[in-house]
């Protein structure tokens, strides 16, 4: 979905090397090898000519996370209202200008905020409730066995490769009804990289009623939002829900299974959760 005419830009890491001194608490130093860091840099979407959002990201897979991101946002209903992403280069991160078609542009330009991004923060740039991006209607899907997801989550452990570099980021993971992990998508932010699975599986023409969003963050209400939003009915956390996340999930008819381990998981929401 990039645009052809889309400048050219540097290959992009998504870590790098730095040195530094290990140290002990009694106070003692010696050196050590160089250790890989993840990378965190500014994209700044931008819809028509206007600017919308500034986010701190891992800069791997952008045009899936405008993608995603579009779509969460509310920006758009659907990936085919996106024309087209053209990303470029500066010196202190890239610009990423998606084109959308008509409609979706004066929808959205009237509706436009502004949002300052933050790695962690969901909400950061709303002035009001009113604008909180919310799913509506409850979420329809095909129910998931339990032996699925201790697959999915077995199999996630090799599919992490910028975090078993740098151990700094989180995974979001897009896995069929039978636990096979499909597309997987990192970044220091944990919404990022939930936006990135997403636009990855828009581009696939994934169908998100047939599995289930497996992510390794805490699960906080945007969390489930964005995953209903997509249209998926289960997501399954390594971390542990928000009171909002569950309630959330309960209202949509999301199945949350949460504190996931390799011996079990606690159902918050869904059959046996409500």
């Amino acid at each position: 979905m990039t645009g052809s005419g889309a400048p050219r830009i540097a290959a992009i890491s998504a870590s790098r090397l730095y040195g530094g001194c290990a140290l002990r608490y009694d106070g003692a130093t010696e050196p050590q090898q160089p250790r890989a860091v993840a990378v965190e840099t500014a994209i700044n979407i931008v819809y028509g000519d206007a600017p919308y959002a500034v986010m701190m990201t891992t800069p791997a897979d952008i045009e899936d996370f405008a993608i995603g991101f579009s779509l969460t946002e509310g920006v758009v209903e659907r990936a085919e209202e996106i024309r087209g992403v053209e990303i470029g280069q500066r010196h202190d991160g890239y610009v990423v200008s998606v084109s959308l078609k008509p409609d979706a542009l004066r929808r959205h330009m009237a509706r436009r905020r502004n949002l300052s991004g933050r790695t962690s923060c969901g909400l950061c740039g709303v002035e009001n409730l009113d604008q909180i991006r919310s799913a509506s209607g409850r979420v329809r899907g095909a129910a998931i066995h339990a032996s699925a997801f201790a697959s999915a989550l077995h199999a996630l452990a090799d599919r992490q490769p910028l975090f078993a570099e740098t151990r700094a980021t989180h995974a979001a993971a897009w896995c069929d009804g039978e636990g096979a992990v499909g597309l997987v998508r990192e970044d220091v932010g944990r919404h990022n990289a939930l936006d990135k699975m997403i636009g990855a599986c828009l581009r696939a023409g994934i169908s998100p009623a047939s599995g289930f969003v497996l992510i390794t963050s805490r699960c906080s209400f945007e969390m489930i939002e964005k995953a209903a939003i997509f249209g998926a009915a289960t997501l399954v956390s390594v971390s542990a829900p928000t009171s909002l996340a569950i309630d959330r999930a309960k209202a949509l008819g999301v199945t949350l299974v949460a504190v996931a381990r390799n011996d079990g998981a606690i159902i918050f929401s869904g059959p046996a959760g409500e």
